[in-house]
């Protein structure tokens, strides 16, 4: 089936977690649709990697721990210097082990809430106020299935990711007489790297719980992330959009 086209010429799109998974798709449809990309990601291996396949001058990319505020501060300074920042997609994040609760390691369950939901934080408080100067922004936020439901042996994850789904909900409001957009997306499984970091038992489980019998394919997420990065999307905010093969009912 063909592609949608969307325009997003004279577009700046940041993409964390631009260098694998979700986010590589995205900048590679964003570039093909003639926006320009920066890829930020904290795998330099993955980033070299990214950058040789994609090859295309309207790309560039910075190493960056989006759970660092100053880090990335620094790099939206440099960045508004030459150009605005049109849309952000938040899509860097970690699941964690899989560990009921009250086992789970305390410095691992934060470090998964520093990323899924501190991450999104540090990049909106950081980007939001250069798109309120220009009046124009969209900004999507992964969030998960996990954030809707709460997966078990998965609280940090599904913590996190509730609480992204809670910041969209806040942010989009403040920002909705702006021209700004800002939306979550909250997938199922999908066939990235990430299930790697999943046992084969928890794999299996979610699978379980998707009518579709099946994983999202990443061409079908990058399609949704489209349409809400673009001049198409002129009110949808503050809103949660799912893609979960019809396993969330809400």
């Amino acid at each position: 089936m063909e592609k949608i086209t969307y325009d997003f010429k004279n577009r700046t799109a940041i993409v964390t977690g631009g260098a694998q998974g979700f986010g590589l798709d995205i900048s590679k449809r964003f570039l093909k649709s003639g926006a320009k990309v920066i890829i930020w990601d904290n795998d330099p291996k993955a980033i070299e990697l990214a950058v040789k396949n994609l090859n295309n001058p309207n790309l560039n990319f910075s190493l960056i721990d989006v759970s660092n505020f100053e880090e990335v501060k620094k790099n939206v300074q440099e960045i508004s210097k030459n150009t605005n920042i049109d849309i952000l997609i938040n899509n860097a994040g970690i699941t964690g082990p899989t560990a009921t609760l009250w086992e789970y390691d305390i410095d691992t369950w934060k470090k998964v809430v520093e990323i899924n939901l501190m991450g999104t934080f540090n990049c909106c408080r950081a980007i939001v106020p250069n798109m309120i100067k220009n009046n124009y922004g969209r900004i999507v936020n992964v969030a998960s299935v996990a954030g809707k439901d709460g997966n078990s042996n998965a609280s940090a994850y599904s913590a996190g990711k509730a609480g992204a789904i809670a910041l969209t909900k806040s942010l989009g409001k403040e920002v909705a007489d702006k021209n700004i957009a800002v939306n979550a997306v909250t997938p199922a499984g999908a066939k990235t790297r990430i299930l790697d970091q999943m046992t084969k038992e928890h794999v299996q489980r979610m699978l379980s719980k998707v009518p579709r019998g099946r994983f999202l394919e990443v061409e079908e997420f990058t399609s949704l992330i489209c349409w809400l990065s673009s001049d198409e999307n002129t009110f949808s905010t503050a809103a949660v959009f799912d893609i979960s093969g019809g396993r969330s009912t809400y």
